[in-house]
């Protein structure tokens, strides 16, 4: 059972309507190299059994790729030339959604870059583009520059996606792309940040971590041997940074959870952002929740939360989201004015035993709901412009941030890692 806040019991809520396929890459009306990189999840179905399985025209009657589930990931090799592409999804039920994606495949050597697509973005900034080359052994990798000189990012292959945070201001960037021949090519990328961006917060001084035990979830410092946790700093490996934290529960009942929290902004900052002034949190609209995970055996976890809260004029938006793992494997979000958790149709599947990357966006609109914007998950993408309206919380001011394990039917012992954690804000 996941948890509740302000010790309400949670109730779910399934999404049935059936909804046009989300597709991240590659952009409608874009044009693009060869291989293509398509990657797409399915909206909505009112079939009780779910999405069976996804795929791609690249002319109609011409089905080139099929994979089974509600996302999809592919590369396609197609020859230069525009293109009426259309990605379907099927359901159990014999049901069927689309979303057409017009591209131009161009047949030149070089870079070419489908995001960011905007000037102005916020932190971390995402990048996606894929290269091609004279040389007949191809493109060995790709990577961003953030300034000259500054190479923030490299991969391997002729495509890449990658999330880099990035603190307010002008940036000149560049992505790159170098062959196994000895050559390269470049594509100048120039983006104003707004925002800010609080890095490496799994490394930063002031967690703490409370117990929550059912049928009410009231926060307990020390909750016996009911749940137990524990947070390790600094840890190697597995480690992207060198410098991941390690979160642990464990204990004896059932559907025990573990939340660990950190003051950001405000009443009792841990970044030097006191706000003494109280002019800082109630200008804030925008938030990016981003982070990597990794477990070994992920199928533990009830679910795996992160959240955003922000409180000013004894009210609260809290921005509270949920992988949840045993629960269909999508994502939950939080409704504050109601404390219920809504379950979500957007997928939640992260991999064990591998590095996971999560980016959420929230924002606090201007007539003050809490709005849900987006789902990022190991580079797929669904928007979706969810708002509710916050909740009353006298007493508190600031900006604060969550990361949660809740436990199983069993209260299985597990750990899950958190690596290059950020919060963006403006």
């Amino acid at each position: 059972m996941p948890k509740c806040i302000a010790q309400i019991v949670c109730l779910f809520f399934a999404s049935s309507a059936l909804a046009a396929v989300n597709v991240a890459a590659p952009s409608n009306g874009s044009t693009v190299s060869s291989p293509v990189h398509y990657s797409a999840t399915a909206g909505g179905t009112s079939c009780s059994k779910g999405i069976a399985s996804m795929g791609i025209y690249t002319k109609p009657g011409l089905l080139a790729y099929v994979s089974n589930g509600a996302t999809l990931s592919a590369d396609l090799t197609l020859s230069a030339g525009t293109y009426n592409t259309v990605v379907e999804q099927w359901d159990y039920c014999g049901g069927a959604a689309t979303t057409p994606i017009t591209i131009t495949v161009s047949n030149s050597s070089g870079v070419h870059v489908t995001a960011p697509t905007t000037s102005t973005v916020g932190s971390p900034v995402h990048y996606a583009a894929t290269a091609t080359s004279t040389c007949s052994k191809g493109v060995a990798s790709m990577g961003v520059y953030t300034s000259p000189g500054n190479l923030a990012y490299v991969q391997k292959g002729s495509t890449l996606s990658a999330d880099i945070p990035l603190s307010s201001g002008n940036y000149n960037t560049t992505v790159e792309e170098w062959d196994y021949c000895g050559g390269a090519a470049t594509a100048p990328v120039s983006i104003t940040v707004g925002g800010n961006t609080l890095a490496s917060l799994q490394a930063s001084k002031g967690w703490g971590g409370y117990g929550e035990l059912p049928p009410n979830y009231a926060i307990c410092p020390s909750c016996g041997s009911g749940v137990t946790w524990s947070m390790a700093q600094g840890v190697s490996s597995p480690s992207l940074s060198g410098k991941a934290a390690k979160f642990s529960i464990g204990g004896k009942t059932p559907y025990s959870d573990a939340l660990w929290n950190n003051h950001l902004i405000g009443d009792g900052s841990t970044q030097g952002l006191p706000d003494t002034n109280e002019t800082l949190t109630p200008s804030i609209h925008n938030f990016t929740y981003d982070a990597y995970f990794y477990g070994t055996n992920l199928s533990l976890a009830e679910n795996i939360e992160f959240d955003i809260a922000q409180f000013f004029n004894n009210t609260g938006y809290y921005f509270g989201t949920q992988c949840q793992i045993v629960n269909g494997q999508v994502w939950g979000v939080w409704d504050p004015s109601t404390n219920h958790w809504i379950t979500t149709s957007v997928p939640c599947k992260p991999v064990s035993n591998s590095w996971n990357h999560v980016t959420i966006q929230f924002e606090r609109t201007s007539g003050n709901k809490v709005m849900y914007k987006s789902f990022t998950l190991n580079g797929v993408t669904t928007n979706l412009g969810w708002e509710y309206p916050p909740y009353t919380q006298p007493g508190w001011f600031g900006v604060v941030v969550n990361f949660q394990l809740d436990g199983n039917s069993k209260q299985s012992a597990y750990s899950v890692y958190l690596d290059n954690l950020s919060v963006s804000y403006q």
